[in-house]
């Protein structure tokens, strides 16, 4: 999967300029490269044999698809002020389409409260080819392949953790951060104790609802919307939804 100019597209990875925005080009080409970098990532064994067994063994539902099977690049507008963190790819979600919470459940929850608080341009996210861009938000995960159960080690954790330490200094307008999940909250916060020692916010914080000021930069936090959590009402879309709003008034 390459990066390419299509008109006014940054195509695929979710972003949309306007009359007036080509000066912002320039500032694709960090995002364009860490993305060519974490689509070409084999430093997990373990993670890619999962993703590409997924992907020859398929769901039943998909058995005439051709799965990405392959680690999941950051999504959304490279200028974002928003930062979105999820924990990893599902393994017949973005695994199977190759884009961050696109084909699954999870994803129908995310974008349908990123698109009621006005930053994706449609609440669906259903293939590459839907058109759904992002507004002002980036998404990215803790880990960039999807993990058996959902569960990657800590060794992996770490492996793919400079993509998300790479993604958090290259956006340099950001301003808030939004956390889906205690894990993402985590790893966030081990971001930020590195970058200033003095950052009080702790990793055992999370909870849902929570925000914390490190700095300029405000992390607010949401359980992340699994189906474990979404079928058994913890989390709602109301509840996600208003997480999402908290953060656009903060942009306002």
């Amino acid at each position: 999967m390459n990066v390419y100019w299509t008109g006014r597209q940054l195509e695929p990875f979710g972003w949309r300029i306007g009359d007036g925005d080509f000066g912002k080009m320039a500032n694709t080409t960090w995002f364009e490269n860490l993305n060519r970098r974490i689509l070409a990532c084999h430093h997990c064994p373990r993670l890619r044999d999962h993703c590409t067994r997924v992907a020859h063994e398929k769901r039943a539902a998909y058995r005439h698809e051709v799965y990405h099977g392959r680690p999941v690049a950051n999504f959304g507008d490279p200028t974002a002020r928003l930062l979105v963190v999820g924990l990893a790819p599902g393994a017949h979600g973005a695994n199977r389409t190759g884009r961050m919470f696109t084909g699954d459940r999870s994803g129908e929850f995310l974008y349908r409260a990123m698109h009621e608080a006005g930053f994706a341009n449609q609440p669906t996210s259903i293939h590459q080819g839907d058109r759904l861009k992002l507004d002002n938000a980036m998404i990215t995960a803790v880990v960039h392949c999807a993990p058996p159960d959902n569960k990657p080690k800590a060794v992996e954790i770490e492996a793919c953790d400079g993509y998300l330490q790479k993604t958090f200094e290259q956006l340099r307008d950001l301003s808030t951060v939004v956390c889906l999940g205690r894990l993402a909250f985590a790893r966030t916060v081990a971001y930020l104790r590195r970058c200033g020692p003095t950052c009080a916010v702790r990793q055992g914080d999370f909870r849902h609802g929570a925000s914390f000021e490190v700095g300029k930069l405000a992390v607010l936090c949401s359980y992340h919307p699994s189906q474990q959590n979404t079928f058994t009402g913890r989390l709602t879309r109301a509840m996600l939804r208003d997480v999402f709003v908290k953060a656009q008034k903060r942009l306002s």
